[in-house]
């Protein structure tokens, strides 16, 4: 069996999780990671070698895909166009606001170079992204609901541990209880983004640090937090290590809508996601859209693309006759 070659462009929570992952995906083999730190002074699982991140381009040639598993906040939105130029890539930038921006840097580099480049690729915006698609097909009348958590989020954590002054940190996302359970009974809310979800910090903070300035900071963090309810706790890293150890999370979709000629018919489509370790299965879908990735640029195609994009048939290491063997 021919493999995907696949290289990992930082090595964190998610690239250590992609790693583990290609274990699973028998098509797919692991070239290298790529780090910003010391070489020397990292030992992936795998035994893979380790490559200076500034010296990806070397590699051209030797990947297939390379997944990029930087942050949202300032790693993707450099590292997206610079690896499209030189790769076909797969990230899973998850900047809502900032995703049409992110999309047309990476496209221009992607078309440039002729390679296929699928952006924010995780589970939201990724999976959901896909069912709030669907939903709204299905049933055109009606009114859709994304719920994350209570959950880690990575991409908030990592946020915060950006703040000079904070040495760790771990973010939640939490649902409003009252407002999943009006959607679920379909009374069609109309809910403010405050009223959905609530955010709730726990940090770590350097010797000498200012905390009522960090405090303020997350707090008004825009695209983060300042559109929430927002709950900070000051804590040891004894403590966080403690208790907030794991990273799990999840959600749901959830889309009420109505049919018949007078809209006397009323639906629920639910989607729902309860995720053990966040990254864990946020790398697992960018493998599945890796396979994606490199399968239509084999085919002549190009440019950046989005999950939505993507025939769910070239995510699968099925083919396409098995497919209409058992899934159909």
């Amino acid at each position: 069996m021919e493999k995907i070659r696949i290289g990992i462009a930082g090595y964190g929570n998610i690239g250590k999780s992609v790693e583990a992952g290609i274990r699973q995906n028998d098509d797919m083999e692991l070239v290298g990671v790529f780090s910003r730190r010391d070489p020397g002074a990292i030992k992936t699982a795998s035994g893979a070698p380790v490559f200076p991140l500034s010296e990806a381009a070397a590699k051209v040639g030797e990947i297939d895909v390379m997944i990029l598993c930087g942050g949202s906040l300032s790693d993707l939105p450099e590292q997206g166009p610079l690896f499209a130029a030189l790769f076909n890539t797969v990230d899973g930038f998850d900047t809502h606001a900032k995703i049409p921006e992110h999309f047309k840097k990476v496209q221009q580099q992607a078309v440039a170079a002729g390679k296929v480049c699928i952006i924010s690729s995780g589970w939201d915006p990724g999976m959901f992204s896909l069912n709030r698609l669907y939903a709204e097909a299905i049933l055109p009348e009606g009114h859709s609901y994304t719920f994350w958590g209570k959950g880690v989020s990575q991409g908030h954590s990592d946020a915060i541990r950006r703040i000079a002054g904070v040495k760790d940190a771990k973010q939640y996302t939490i649902p409003v209880a009252e407002a999943v359970a009006a959607v679920q009974r379909g009374e069609a809310p109309d809910l403010t983004t405050r009223e959905k979800h609530q955010r709730e910090c726990f940090v770590v903070l350097e010797e000498g640090a200012d905390q009522e300035c960090i405090e303020q900071e997350i707090k008004t963090m825009p695209n983060y937090f300042s559109d929430y309810d927002t709950t900070v706790h000051f804590i040891s890293q004894q403590e966080l290590d403690r208790e907030h150890g794991g990273l799990p999370h999840g959600g749901r979709v959830i889309r009420s809508g109505l049919t018949g000629w007078n809209s006397e018919h009323k639906h629920t489509i639910e989607y729902k996601l309860t995720l053990e370790s966040n990254p864990d299965f946020t790398a697992s879908v960018l493998l599945a859209f890796a396979r994606a990735a490199y399968r239509l640029n084999r085919e002549g195609v190009s440019g950046a693309k989005t999950v939505v994009d993507i025939p769910p048939v070239y995510l699968s290491r099925r083919s396409a006759e098995e497919i209409r063997q058992t899934m159909i």
